[in-house]
């Protein structure tokens, strides 16, 4: 007995010394990249209403969606499409979807001569040789942005000057870094500290990237993804969306 109680005593003396866990998320977020900035703000502001710990994750939406099929344990999936939201609906693997952001695209620069110019020329000129697009596949984005130089006929020209990114917060990467001359960016982008250094042009005649959401049936957290949902309504979270140039 004498040998079990000293074996006992050990355990809980090592048991002590562990430090304590971190809190679990209350609210798991599959957030498309391009909201990232606006999200910054509005989770704490979710945080500091509700006392709920909220862990988003950002990337491309055909990536976020390709992990939601694989059952990825989120509560709610903010897309950067309708598409893909819809989808899960008809499936019945979510609740029904609703817009939560209309967003827009702008062609972004550290050079700001280029944002004097037509966006268009500025794309065919020999000094731009680098072009920063999202996977037009995965990204809305970038489809947008793919949409809108077809509509102006350079789609063709700028071919070889493409670098793709895996989601429209790369692509910002790669033109705040200067790995591209100008990307094709999400105008919340601007707003940014990084955004403010360089120049951008809006490209009207890109289709408003429509951004749909949705709870998902599996949600392991269903009580505050309801809540979060709620919030995004509220005139706090408008001001928000407003300030990082969503309609």
């Amino acid at each position: 007995m004498k040998h079990r109680s000293t074996f006992l005593a050990l355990v809980l003396a090592a048991l002590l010394l562990v430090p304590a866990t971190s809190k679990a998320a209350d609210l798991l977020i599959a957030q498309a990249a391009n909201f990232m900035p606006a999200m910054k703000e509005i989770i704490p502001a979710f945080q500091k209403a509700t006392g709920l710990e909220v862990q988003a994750s950002y990337s491309s939406t055909g990536k976020l969606y390709g992990q939601i099929i694989n059952d990825a344990p989120f509560d709610v999936f903010l897309a950067a499409d309708e598409r893909r939201p819809a989808k899960l609906f008809a499936d019945g693997q979510s609740e029904k979807p609703f817009v939560y952001a209309r967003g827009q695209i702008v062609l972004w620069s550290l050079d700001k001569n280029n944002c004097k110019k037509d966006w268009k020329g500025v794309l065919l000129s020999p000094s731009v040789k680098k072009i920063a697009i999202a996977n037009t596949e995965t990204a809305p984005y970038g489809t947008a942005a793919m949409k809108a130089m077809q509509k102006a006929n350079v789609w063709e020209d700028v071919q070889s000057k493409l670098a793709y990114g895996q989601s429209i917060a790369q692509v910002f990467h790669f033109a705040v870094t200067g790995s591209a001359d100008v990307g094709f960016c999400a105008y919340s982008s601007v707003f940014t500290d990084e955004g403010k250094k360089g120049c951008f042009t809006v490209i009207d005649n890109a289709p408003l990237v429509i951004q749909s959401a949705c709870v998902l049936k599996k949600a392991p957290h269903p009580d505050a993804a309801a809540k979060f949902v709620k919030f995004l309504s509220t005139p706090e979270v408008q001001a928000i969306k407003n300030k990082y140039g969503y309609k």
